[in-house]
């Protein structure tokens, strides 16, 4: 019985109580379709033989009624209860199911639906990875509850700032991950690097403090033949590339060393400074 419950939620859809009445409904007018079909297979033959207590005619009324009202009215109840409880099943599984995929400060999608969205996502899209920078230094100086603040704010702009053909997720810690799609590359680092912008340009009010905060993203693009596995790992070494330069900026992938050694040339590092910023980009880029 467990495994049929269990096989009709997969196959029928429970979720709505609509659907309960109309299963019920079904299985009643089965069942009195098959003791009709019974009836005319048994009462006959019985009749030729003379083992009817009554007439053939009342035979036949006896059974329609029987079939109708005792077969369709207890098949009918017992279907809507098991429908009610196939109905409350597949609503928990449901239930579960979006729990399983759900971050639960931000309300976002957790690392493992976005590693699915990831997966299904076609070309004419980026992968950008968002961090918030120098988090720990937030959670020690305001404590966590001002960090899970930053976390939820953060979460609201980068729902706000993306449509509905985007899928924002909260990857782990302070960072996130988004799948911009159905734009131009163009227009989609302009929207990216809006929301580092808007984010840059804010106060967080948490526990009676305004904290600001700046975050760091890096970004790569889907390619028809390109595996998601080489997207994320190259939109990760553009996020490391940001950090490495000084936090506070989107690099895309294709900007590659040329934007790193131009970055540390702009920022004017002196000898030493430019040395140790030099061995983290190498270091990002794995050089």
């Amino acid at each position: 019985m467990r495994n049929w419950m269990s096989l009709q939620a997969d196959f029928g859809n429970f979720q709505y109580r609509g659907n309960v009445y109309l299963f019920a409904l079904k299985m009643s007018f089965l069942t009195i379709i098959l003791s009709g079909v019974i009836m005319a297979l048994t009462i006959p033959p019985l009749g030729f033989f003379g083992l009817l207590p009554v007439t053939l005619s009342h035979a036949i009324g006896f059974g329609a009624i029987f079939s109708w009202l005792v077969g369709g009215t207890v098949s009918g109840m017992l279907s809507l209860a098991a429908g009610f409880a196939l109905h409350e099943l597949t609503l928990s599984r449901a239930e579960f199911e979006k729990l399983s995929r759900t971050d639960t400060l931000s309300g976002l999608l957790n690392r493992r639906a976005f590693t699915e969205a990831l997966e299904n996502s076609e070309g004419n899209a980026s992968l950008v990875i968002f961090d918030v920078d120098r988090f720990k230094a937030i959670n020690d100086r305001f404590g966590h509850g001002c960090g899970d603040a930053v976390i939820t704010a953060v979460s609201a702009m980068l729902t706000s700032a993306f449509d509905e053909m985007s899928v924002v997720a909260r990857l782990g810690g302070e960072e996130f991950g988004v799948i911009v799609s159905g734009e131009p590359l163009e227009a989609r680092m302009e929207r990216i690097e809006g929301v580092r912008a808007r984010i840059a340009s804010g106060a967080i009010a948490a526990e009676g403090h305004d904290i600001r905060i700046t975050v760091s993203g890096g970004v790569a693009d889907l390619a028809a033949g390109r595996s998601k596995q080489a997207v994320y790992a190259s939109a990760d070494r553009a996020l490391y590339l940001a950090k490495a330069l000084g936090r506070n900026r989107v690099v895309h992938e294709r900007e590659g060393l040329h934007h790193a050694w131009h970055g540390l040339a702009d920022n004017g590092l002196d000898a030493k400074g430019g040395r140790a910023e030099s061995d983290n980009v190498m270091q990002a880029y794995g050089i």
